[in-house]
């Protein structure tokens, strides 16, 4: 079987193989004929409890093909596909056979057939650091190795496209490479077995996502990958999106440490001096790191002693967490497992119930570390079995009302609309990776590629760019702009309180004020790599906010407001001089308030690796 896509009479996809290795007698799942069809039409839109955007459209044609093997043992299987304005998703269905109801995966046979003269974006995959690399810019048929999805990239013929998956359950995540015949093909992460899944029938892959535009900005508005997914299992009404402030990033700049100590940032009076701090900045939640037993000495080889109910020597969880409630600021838990798995699901149900009998509904989740342990092997943190570790912890929580923020995750495939309790994720290089390791131009990619894929917890709001240990390369304007152009259902300000309060309080206002939850967002411009600008209207007001961020080059962007609603704004408004720079003049900030409306537009300069944040607020 083959398939070909084709936008409007260009065509972006050309035939390409579809079809499975299963470990067998008969070890080819392909030389079907199709035996029924059946078509359908969908109309309207989904609604999100959270995101980027309440509606989302989820009109489509679809057909399912029926398929029976020529020849015994007259396998069958279902091929559905769907075909949206904007994208075209497929998945396998593959039913309880006559003879086994039991199926191991070697291979998947899934092409990708681009033209190998398409640009591409991409991040190697099998790799130490997971998704945490820099993109890179290439030509297809340059590409060595696997790659990881969202795979962004630009036919010849002028159209972009992002090739990723949706609905990844009990499967390993697809990367991709290019085969013998210089194809793009699937290649699913692999188990320490070499086989791919083990699977009990009835069972479907992911869905197959090719995201498409005609042009870089038009493909950051793709929200299929939601559409694609199952509604809420189960009533979540009690989730909410969060913003906080944490005993982290006093870590990273070598004030505190997370080993106990002299210098231990998450002690029992550390942790209430910051719900004071949470207090007096208007912000909801404080997470915690550090307060548990097991980061002594070389916790990265010692993870496996890590105990998740069990705090440290100078850390009273209990009194913090009533304190904490006194106050009404949300405590965010921290588990880091290192990857040892065997351990956690040892504690998992038990670590649960303890956050949630000290009223703690919110839990920031790591896996650092190259690979994970489970059942005594070492396994790809994306393999089927690292997918149903994170799939069991997203349901264990949403049983005990926890929320998740995961770090070292596996990439977002759109279950935020089934888990809803999953609010955000990591998944790519944030700030922790300033200091030299990343440029401005990263977070330019990320709208473009990692973003597609969903929310990120990219602990913005560093203001403290100057600070030796971790020299931050942004100017301050763009810091706020952050909190625009990366969304994330729990949204950090990453850095120590006493930071927002001694020089920056004018700033930290739009930090305070900027939503965690949004009724839709407009793309405005950009290009990959270069810059991005976006608008997004607050879901419980009718305030709009604008971000921009662009990469070292300065740049100016002319902004048309007539996306806004009718009427009078009173916009405040954060940007670079023309005198900043991200090197040598980074807080150097231009604030200044004026009243707009759907007819002005906006002439707005960014400076190398700067940005700007706009708050519209409706009079």
């Amino acid at each position: 079987m083959y398939y070909s896509v084709y936008k409007g009479d260009k065509e972006v996809v050309k035939p390409s193989r579809l079809g499975f290795v299963i470990c067998s007698h008969k070890p080819s799942f392909s030389s079907f004929t199709p035996v029924k069809e059946f078509k359908k039409k969908n109309k309207g839109d989904i609604e999100l409890k959270w995101g980027e955007d309440r509606l989302v459209d989820n009109t489509y044609n679809e057909t399912a093909f029926y398929l029976v093997e020529n020849k015994e043992p007259k396998r069958s299987m279902t091929f559905r596909i769907r075909v949206f304005d904007n994208a075209v998703a497929f998945r396998y269905e593959i039913p309880p056979q006559p003879s086994f109801s039991q199926l191991t995966l070697k291979e998947e046979l899934t092409e990708f057939n681009l033209d190998p003269e398409s640009t591409v974006w991409k991040i190697p995959a099998y790799q130490p650091d997971r998704y945490e690399y820099n993109y890179e810019r290439i030509l297809l048929e340059n590409l060595k190795g696997s790659v990881h999805t969202p795979f962004t990239a630009l036919t010849p013929n002028g159209v972009y496209l992002s090739i990723h998956e949706a609905a990844l359950y009990n499967y390993g995540s697809m990367t991709l490479k290019l085969g013998k015949d210089e194809v793009l093909k699937a290649d699913i992460t692999p188990l320490s077995d070499h086989t791919v899944a083990h699977l009990r029938l009835p069972f479907h892959t992911p869905w197959r996502l090719i995201m498409l535009a005609d042009s870089a900005i038009e493909l950051t508005k793709n929200r299929t990958m939601f559409a694609l997914n199952d509604p809420p299992k189960g009533d979540f009404k009690w989730v909410e999106t969060l913003k906080f402030i944490g005993i982290w990033w006093a870590m990273y700049v070598g004030e505190w440490t997370w080993a106990p100590g002299e210098r231990h940032g998450a002690t029992t009076e550390h942790a209430k001096e910051y719900i004071d701090a949470a207090v007096r900045l208007g912000i909801s939640g404080l997470l915690i790191e550090g307060w548990n037993d097991g980061w002594e000495g070389d916790w990265l080889e010692n993870g496996i002693f890590n105990k998740f109910t069990v705090s440290a020597p100078d850390f009273d969880l209990e009194e913090v967490a009533r304190y904490a409630k006194r106050k009404r600021v949300e405590i965010v838990g921290h588990h880091e497992t290192v990857g040892f798995i065997d351990n956690y699901e040892r504690q998992l149900e038990e670590a649960y119930n303890y956050y949630a009998a000290n009223g703690i509904h919110y839990l920031k989740t790591g896996y650092s570390g190259s690979m994970m342990l489970i059942k005594g092997r070492r396994e790809y943190h994306h393999s089927q079995l690292g997918v149903k570790h994170y799939q069991k912890t997203v349901e264990l929580a949403a049983k005990k009302h926890i929320c998740l923020d995961i770090h070292e995750p596996i990439k977002g495939t759109g279950i935020e609309r089934t888990w809803p309790n999953l609010l955000s994720r990591e998944g790519a290089r944030g700030q922790e990776y300033e200091g030299g390791a990343i440029s401005p131009s990263h977070a330019c990619y990320l709208p473009y590629t990692r973003l597609l894929s969903g929310g990120m917890d990219y602990t913005s709001g560093i203001f403290d760019l100057a600070n030796e240990a971790k020299h931050i390369a942004t100017t301050l304007a763009r810091q706020l702009a952050y909190f625009v152009t990366i969304y994330s259902g729990m949204q950090m300000a990453a850095d120590r309180p006493y930071i927002y309060e001694d020089k920056f309080k004018e700033e930290f206002e739009f930090i305070k004020v900027v939503p965690t939850n949004f009724e839709k967002t407009i793309p405005l411009a950009g290009e990959i790599g270069e810059y991005y600008v976006v608008a997004r209207k607050d879901r419980d007001s009718n305030d709009w906010f604008i971000g921009g961020i662009t990469n070292e080059n300065s740049r100016s962007v002319k902004l048309n407001l007539d996306f806004l609603d009718d009427g009078r704004y009173k916009a405040k408004l954060y940007t670079d001089t023309d005198k900043s720079h991200y090197k040598e003049n980074q807080f150097a900030i231009n604030k200044e308030v004026r009243n707009l409306n759907k007819n002005d537009n906006l002439d707005i300069y960014m400076a190398p690796g700067g940005g700007f944040a706009i708050w519209l607020k409706k009079t």
